[in-house]
């Protein structure tokens, strides 16, 4: 048989429980776990390695041998979950993670690096007193003078296990292979024979294994079932009583109904469970695709809204009492086009917790490199965004984690002579705004210190305007290379990171923004689309041509006064908006789009972006539309002031306005070019 196409997901499933295992740890770590959690750990690495060795990646599965080892001694009471112990786990992880990937790419592992954590690990296993913390529970230990000679098991499934696929009698034939068995079957919880669902799991088993045979073997047994069944593993020399009489022999396999022959109907479904890897509970069942198929169906579903806009618009001229049928049946491909649009995009959707989940790890490695005391909170971690824009915010999102721990953060000391906790707080936190999502990234630190980015500023020979406000200035940290450290750090200090960070997330149709204070912190605010695919716009007419304006950026529209409208600085325009004066723009001007029928009224457009408001003048307003963004770059080329293109109902195509990269430019070059 050809394994290699089940790679795919062997290496997915294996990076959700080395996620799972690194969370696990960290609660450990911090002191927030109970037993079950141990054990989540240790199942989710026995899984991982018995991937590993089927479909043969022989470094992984000797990684995770020696680490399910050492797991195995603490869940068994063995050894103290100590620092030393917990950080060489949370280590092993990340060289996991690394072969995961080398698998994947088909590239050579990084030899010295396997060696290095399995000697680490063996070295902690070869000290048999378990660490310094160990010595303090010899009671964990089994005292030699009581030989185990033999188990007890008393097995009672869950009426559902057939649902998930387990079969008891596997479950069964595996504890024989473990010592010499003697099995019974009782059969107290059989239905009568018309309420009897041969789908369900009647029977339960007293089993007793005879023989040298360690505990943790025997739970290994029942990994994948622990929360499936009623489960009892008691030493043999316990029993103060005989074991029960049977009462009949086991039923041969074959009585058993298969566990592939599952039914479909909602009394037993209530009940089932998906087993993922790692863990169990009552979660909806899941299906996994290829990215590529789902973008494939977005793309066709996208075109299909394209198509029903154009059927939409041919119809605009017909009789209504003549075409009343075919007029009634558009209009129901409109709302089922609209549906099935929401349905399919939502299947892009995930949780922001995905990007969020990788944080306790980061903050807890940087605190203890700078001898900081950090607590991480998180908040909103089940708002959803689109799976494209997820991947491409994490790098952004840890560079500015990074930054608040290291620049926002004061060392306890500090901290305390402020008449602040010695431990600094971060704070996560996502939520929905219009159609977008904001995600913040918030510190109790030290502030922004405005005297000091201005002198930087100064000594680099940036324009910074008269009297600037805190806006400004702290937009003077988004300048390429800019950077108030003192001294160059692995962390810190060479002027790279957050020029990339406000490029990665304009790139994403999204805008970042700082609001700090002295002596109390910094907020970061990121604004994305909730997705790249639909956008929701406002449509104009300039000079023949129609533009798209996305909704998210639009104040209002108005027709302007004549009276309202100032020249100023020679050609420059403005408009006195309710007592604000905006920067006024022709889109024609700046578009070079020859308007020689321009409309003797223009209408004016207010957008917002990045805190700074304009008016861009058009022809008129076309009204509001949900449009399928077309990527406009692997098409033709990158246009400045464009963020992309769509097709109409009629067939044209409309190009969407860059708001964000247009609110940049215009305070630029490009304003003479909009007013000339």
């Amino acid at each position: 048989m050809d394994l290699s196409r089940f790679h795919a997901t062997f290496m997915a499933e294996s990076r959700e429980g080395l996620d799972a295992m690194e969370a696990g740890l960290l609660d450990i770590e911090a002191g927030r776990a109970d037993n079950e959690t141990i054990h989540t750990v240790f199942r989710a690495a026995h899984s991982i390695k018995g991937g590993a060795s089927t479909f043969g990646f022989t470094d992984v599965a000797a990684v995770t041998h020696v680490l399910e080892t050492l797991l195995d001694e603490m869940r068994g009471g063995k050894r103290e979950a100590d620092g030393e112990s917990l950080s060489a786990l949370l280590a092993s992880v990340d060289v996991l993670r690394n072969l995961i990937d080398d698998a994947e790419r088909g590239s050579e592992p990084d030899r010295a690096e396997v060696d290095s954590i399995k000697g680490r690990l063996d070295a902690l296993l070869s000290n048999k007193a378990g660490g310094a913390g160990s010595a303090a529970k010899p009671a964990a230990v089994r005292p030699a003078e009581a030989p185990i000679t033999g188990w007890r098991v008393v097995f009672r499934p869950h009426p559902s296990m057939y649902l998930s696929g387990n079969d008891p009698l596997r479950i069964i034939k595996e504890l024989g292979r473990l010592a010499k068995m003697h099995s019974v079957c009782h059969y107290d919880r059989l239905p009568g024979f018309t309420e009897l669902d041969p789908f369900q799991c009647h029977l339960w088993w007293d089993v007793t294994l005879t023989g040298e045979v360690r505990k943790p073997a025997i739970e290994d047994v029942f990994s994948w079932v622990e929360d499936e069944c009623e489960l009892e593993i008691s030493p043999q020399q316990a029993l103060a009583v005989a074991r029960p009489e049977p009462v009949r022999e086991a039923p041969p396999p074959a009585a058993v109904p298969p566990p592939q022959a599952q039914k479909v109907d909602p009394k037993p479904a209530q009940d089932t469970q998906v087993q993922a890897g790692v863990g169990a509970g009552a979660v909806d069942a899941s299906l996994r695709v290829q990215v590529s198929k789902v973008d494939a169906l977005i793309n066709l579903v996208g075109e299909l809204v394209i198509t029903q806009a154009m059927l939409k618009q041919a119809a605009v001229g017909l009789d209504p009492t003549r075409h009343e049928t075919m007029l009634t049946g558009l209009a129901t491909l409109e709302r089922n086009t609209r549906d099935l649009q929401e349905a399919v995009i939502g299947i892009r959707m995930l949780p922001v917790g995905s990007v969020f989940s990788r944080f306790p790890r980061l903050v807890r490695d940087l605190s203890g490199r700078l001898n900081k005391k950090v607590a991480l909170k998180t908040v909103g971690e089940a708002t959803e965004l689109d799976k494209g824009v997820i991947e491409k915010i994490a790098d952004p999102l840890v560079h500015l984690v990074r930054n608040s721990i290291d620049h926002g953060l004061e060392t306890p000391e500090e901290r305390i002579a402020n008449g602040k906790p010695d431990t600094g707080t971060i704070t996560l936190q996502a939520s929905h705004q219009g159609g977008h999502i904001v995600i913040e990234v918030i510190d109790d630190g030290r502030g922004l210190n405005r005297d000091r980015i201005l002198a930087k500023a100064h000594e680099r020979g940036i324009a910074i305007p008269d009297n600037p406000t805190d806006a400004q200035v702290w937009d003077l940290i988004f300048q390429p290379g800019f950077s108030t450290a003192d001294q160059v750090t692995d962390l810190s200090g060479r002027g790279v990171g957050m020029d990339v960070v406000r490029k990665n997330i304009l790139a994403l149709g999204g805008e970042v923004g700082i609001e700090s204070h002295a002596g109390h912190g910094t907020r970061i605010t990121v604004r994305l689309p909730l997705t790249l695919a639909i956008l929701d716009g406002m449509l104009v007419s300039v000079g023949g041509e129609t533009f798209v304006l996305p909704l998210g950026f639009v104040i209002e529209a108005l027709q302007p006064n004549p009276d309202n409208v100032r020249t100023v600085q020679a050609d420059g325009r403005v408009l006195k908006v309710r007592g604000d004066y905006l920067p006024l723009f022709s889109v024609a001007r700046l578009y070079k789009i020859r308007n020689e029928e321009a409309a003797n009224e223009p209408m004016v457009v207010v957008v917002e972006s990045d805190g700074r408001r304009l008016a861009l003048e058009v022809d008129a307003l076309l009204g509001q539309q949900q449009v399928v963004v077309k990527n406009l770059e692997a098409n033709y080329r990158r246009i400045p002031g464009i963020s992309g293109a769509t097709i109409l109902g009629d067939g044209r195509v409309a190009l969407i306005v860059d708001v964000g990269g247009l609110s940049r430019g215009l305070s630029g070059g490009m304003a003479q070019a909009a007013n000339g």
